[in-house]
């Protein structure tokens, strides 16, 4: 018996104010309360739910969970499931940045610290995916080559580049990679819904820049649907996209990086720091318009893709090409890593100090984000007393 929108949306919800640590660490809470507390489907199904979401560009562990909402209740239900997630965190984000820009919050140490949070946040998920995705020699190198063209020559064209060559690469040279076998999913879509979310995900994708110079509402929903709709690999991948895009046109640095640190100390996706970015630049429309637009490109293309998605999985060239841009994705987030984060960060002897103890904390130590954060700004004043 499948379970009614309202409680979709509860159980949802639940697991939004409580999923700390990341987008692998949400699919372990999901895994927990979907397929062995409630049963609404099988390990089999649910992987290879999370399957799709990993070779798709956007928001993992949100996918998965609009597509285990849309095998309740359909689209309701992948709707439901979606707002119950998101909801916390993107109210904490825009909460936290209506209070940033709306008041003197005192020294501007804890916004360092907050910095140096993404630092250690960043290198941690770096090594991570470096040793899952660039663990060959051709795929370090595919990760080393993105790396060099983002460091040398930084703008979202050239990220976008990277990692289009590193699939045409991937394509030619890894061409001994296991396909899987197909698996009959338990989300229901035709090919004719798949085909409308492929066209819109298209023509969204290329209209909405057209239409930024008409308002500033429309230029966040255009940076903001470029962004979810490129991020290969996880949230932290969405920090380069964006920082191209609204540093220094519409914050500064310290601003911009200051939201990504507080955004690991708040449970849910990491994908709610666009309502912190839509929230500083044009208010609480803003963050609805920034929140609604960096998810939907993920949505439309598991949409579009779930009705052809066995034959995919078949495809040993498509894969191939896959691992090719999971490797550029590494490289894009050591370009990040290095600018903007430790070049307007590590500015001093203090700031490197502090990054090297968070990272260990949370890489060795296995301290979870959010006490990353809290630890962090308790350090805080060590930073103004170095400072002084």
């Amino acid at each position: 018996m499948t379970a009614r929108v309202g409680e979709v949306f509860a159980v949802a919800l639940r697991l939004g104010l409580t999923s700390f640590g990341g987008p692998v660490a949400h699919l372990g809470y999901f895994r927990t309360e979907y397929v062995q507390r409630r049963r609404w489907l099988d390990d089999e199904a649910y992987a290879e739910i999370v399957a799709l979401a990993q070779v798709l560009p956007g928001p993992a562990s949100s996918q998965v969970g609009f597509a285990v909402g849309m095998t309740q209740r359909g689209l309701a239900g992948g709707l439901a499931a979606w707002v119950g997630f998101t909801l916390p965190s993107a109210a904490l984000l825009a909460g936290f940045a209506a209070l940033a820009t709306g008041a003197d919050l005192g020294s501007p140490a804890w916004l360092t610290a907050l910095k140096v949070v993404a630092v250690a946040v960043v290198a941690d998920a770096l090594l991570g995916m470096a040793r899952r995705l660039a663990a060959t020699t051709l795929t370090a190198a595919l990760a080393v080559g993105a790396f060099a063209a983002a460091v040398l020559a930084p703008s979202a064209l050239t990220q976008v580049g990277a990692l289009v060559v590193a699939g045409l690469l991937g394509l030619v040279l890894l061409r001994d990679v296991d396909a899987a076998g197909p698996l009959e999913l338990p989300v229901r879509t035709s090919r004719r819904v798949g085909v409308a979310c492929l066209a819109a995900f298209g023509l969204l994708l290329a209209g909405l820049p057209l239409l930024a110079g008409s308002g500033l509402l429309a230029e966040v929903a255009a940076i903001h649907y470029r962004a979810g709709a490129l991020v290969f690999g996880g949230g932290h991948v969405v920090l380069p996209l964006l920082e191209q895009q609204v540093v220094p046109a519409l914050m500064d640095s310290s601003t911009f990086l200051a939201g990504y640190g507080m955004a690991q100390a708040v449970p849910g996706p990491l994908f709610t720091f666009a309502s912190y970015l839509g929230q500083v630049v044009a208010g609480v429309p803003g963050a609805l318009v920034a929140t609604v637009f960096i998810f939907l490109p993920g949505f439309l293309l598991l949409l579009g893709v779930l009705p052809f998605w066995s034959a995919v999985r078949a495809n040993r060239p498509m894969q191939a090409a896959l691992v090719g841009v999971n490797a550029g994705v590494v490289g894009i987030l050591g370009a990040a890593l290095y600018d903007p984060i430790v070049t307007s960060t590590l500015v001093g002897p203090a700031e490197v100090v502090l990054a090297v103890a968070l990272f260990v904390a949370l890489h060795v130590g296995r301290l979870p984000a959010w006490g990353v954060v809290l630890a962090a700004l308790a350090a805080s004043p060590l930073l103004s007393l170095a400072a002084g």
